[in-house]
């Protein structure tokens, strides 16, 4: 069934919807409650208080609000406060220092290979397995949702649409094509790049319902993930969206941040439209519905309108930055809906207990950090109601940099500050002096925590060369281990450096491609873009020179003022290793690594090889093994002030 005639199908009014869900006391699903359907949406940068339900004094989130109601919902529910290690962690069941994925990019942005997904499991069990929306936990093979279980893929490349992974369509820096990223965007569609009409949140909701349907009729239940872009920035609404929180502007003395406020009253719109869907395919009954958001609000406007009396917001390890809704529902599962559940919960929690409502017992169970929350969902005793969680993220790994230990309503941030949020919910007296045995405790918990995670934290994501079912492979510069880059600004500016771990599967010729630009943007290496035409030479770059290190060897080139990449083709050994580029000027300066560089294994042996230099560079078994000269200005460290957008 079309786009088209689903629209049309799911526009019945609510009063109608009320009035079948009354009459049939919900249509139960051909499916049987053992293998229930599941869905969770995911919002992007939505806070706690920024929903109705949670005391905000006038977002109209009226579906939210309806699905609080008939929901469990889980009130002292904590995330990661920033995206990747949030999706990370809800995906295996498994904290993010242990699973690899800390940050949204310099290298941190992929969970091993070794772990499996919620995809996994459930499509091992005879699901179909559908993403539609947000992945950002990797974008070359094989941590792209293809590779890691999903079966159906709507979705974009790193954080979001206008990022540097993205297609060059939604960047605002393109001159040719000017976007707001968020109406008519490029989606990547089971691994090919598709032109889509509409804003993008209904887009993912009509794709998952067309799937959903497909499922209907096959007779075979579905796990879809449908994870939102919004309201993470760029802050773009729908147009019809603004009037209403613009008549508002000021509220009692307070900045009104429309845009952002849209975004979340346009998903809301889509939940409705999802409700009466399942109402109308039989499906609502035996779906299990999870809603949650990945962390703290984004808008610091909406923090300081409503915040739930929580201090801070995203990026940050106080209450604001990681405390967020959770609802659960499932009318056919003998849950106890309706009510609140304050016991202390975590983002990985979720994946044991989808596993334990369905059933599924998968012999590649990879060892989880959360528990099963079954118990709390029946209203029944739950033994970890004193266990002590804890949420670490960024690059560096360090003890504590940055990290919060919680137990019961005790919030140790950083090692040193001690809260007691019943008291404090605002966290604005460190007790820590008051209480040292708690201090010592909590502190003691975390050490122990700490020397087992970071040692799965310090083992390397490789991304494959030469794979069959990727060949050629892209790499981006969000996924490198280096410099921060990974949005618009950082394309533009072309400053960073950075280093990819890679596995070559296969031995071989491959020819390499070094890019500044997006290989689609047909861009010459050395020019910038203006999408305003006020700076036309705002972003050139003087490439002049180009060198490739792989595998203890490096190849250099000259680049051509008018060339859109620099070509090696250079003859490979299976194994992991490291690649490292760097574009150079005339006069032999430093000036960044390729943005993007793709890689192909090629069947010819008739390619000439690229000469390999003399300079003699360490011996590369392994990637540990592979220390390239460093190149001057290189920062491996976090640079959250140049956070996207």
């Amino acid at each position: 069934m079309g786009r088209a005639s689903i629209q049309m199908r799911i526009s019945v009014k609510i009063t109608i919807y009320t009035a079948v869900v009354l009459a049939t006391g919900c249509v139960a699903s051909r499916h049987a409650a053992a293998r229930p359907n599941v869905i969770i949406v995911m919002a992007d940068d939505q806070g706690y208080g920024d929903i109705r339900a949670h005391g905000h004094p006038f977002i109209r989130t009226p579906n939210m609000d309806r699905l609080h109601a008939e929901s469990v919902r889980f009130t002292d529910f904590h995330v990661a406060p920033m995206c990747t290690p949030t999706r990370g962690q809800l995906l295996t069941g498994v904290d993010a220092m242990k699973n690899g994925a800390t940050a949204v990019c310099q290298g941190r942005s992929m969970i091993r290979r070794e772990i499996p997904t919620l995809a996994n499991y459930f499509a091992d069990a005879g699901y179909k397995t559908i993403i539609s929306g947000k992945w950002h936990l990797g974008d070359s093979y094989p941590h792209r949702p293809q590779d890691r279980g999903f079966q159906e893929v709507l979705s974009f490349r790193a954080w979001g649409l206008p990022s540097l992974a993205s297609h060059w369509a939604n960047s605002f820096i393109n001159p040719d094509e000017p976007s707001d990223s968020y109406h008519d965007p490029v989606l990547e569609h089971n691994g090919e790049d598709k032109r889509y009409k509409g804003y993008v949140t209904d887009i993912l909701f009509n794709h998952a319902m067309e799937q959903m349907e497909a499922c209907q009729k096959a007779d075979q239940p579905f796990f879809l993930y449908l994870s939102t872009p919004t309201p993470h920035t760029p802050n773009i609404s729908p147009p019809e969206k603004l009037a209403y929180y613009r008549e508002l502007d000021p509220h009692e003395g307070k900045k009104v941040h429309a845009a952002y406020y849209g975004m979340i009253e346009n998903i809301d719109d889509n939940l409705g439209r999802l409700e009466q869907f399942l109402v109308q395919q039989g499906l609502r009954s035996d779906t299990i519905l999870v809603y949650l958001s990945d962390n703290g609000t984004q808008s610091h406007l909406a923090k300081e309108m409503y915040n739930a009396g929580m201090r801070d917001k995203k990026t940050s390890v106080y209450e604001g930055g990681h405390r967020v809704p959770l609802f659960v529902r499932w009318p056919n599962g003998g849950l106890k809906h309706g009510r609140n559940v304050a016991e202390l919960t975590q983002v990985q929690d979720i994946c044991p207990t989808l596993l334990a409502l369905c059933g599924i017992q998968p012999s590649n169970r990879y060892p989880k950090s959360g528990h099963d929350l079954l118990p709390l969902l029946k209203n029944e005793p739950w033994p970890h109601a004193d266990r002590v969680l804890f949420v670490q993220y960024r690059v560096g790994g360090e003890p504590w940099r940055p990290a919060v230990a919680m137990q019961g309503p005790w919030r140790l941030v950083n090692g040193n500050e001690l809260y007691n949020i019943e008291e404090d919910p605002h966290q604005d007296r460190n007790v820590a002096s008051d209480h040292p045995e708690r201090l010592a405790a909590i502190n003691q918990a975390y050490q122990d925590w700490y020397s087992e995670a970071h040692k799965e934290f310090a083992k390397i994501r490789y991304i494959d060369l030469g794979h069959p079912a990727a060949n050629p492979t892209t790499l981006y510069a969000s996924d490198w281990e280096g410099d921060y880059c990974d949005n618009p600004g950082g394309l533009q500016a072309s400053t960073a450096k950075g280093v990819w771990h890679v596995d070559v599967v296969h031995p071989g010729r491959y020819r390499v491609e070094l890019s500044r630009w997006p290989f689609e943007a047909n861009k010459t290496l050395t020019e910038g873009t203006d999408p305003n035409g006020k700076h036309p030479q705002r972003g050139t770059r003087p490439i002049a020179r180009a060198t490739l290190q792989i595998a203890g060897r490096e190849y250099r080139l000259d680049a051509d003022p008018d060339a859109r990449q620099v070509t090696f083709n250079v003859q490979l050994d299976a194994g992991k290793t490291e690649l490292r580029t760097t574009f150079f000027d005339a006069q032999g300066q430093v000036l960044c690594s390729a943005n993007y560089t793709r890689v192909t294994r090629v069947a010819s042996t008739t390619t000439e090889l690229t000469p390999a230099s003399d300079r003699a560079l360490p011996d590369a078994k392994d990637s540990r093994g592979f220390v390239p000269p460093p190149i001057e200005g290189i920062v491996l460290k976090d640079e959250w002030s140049f956070f996207p957008l």
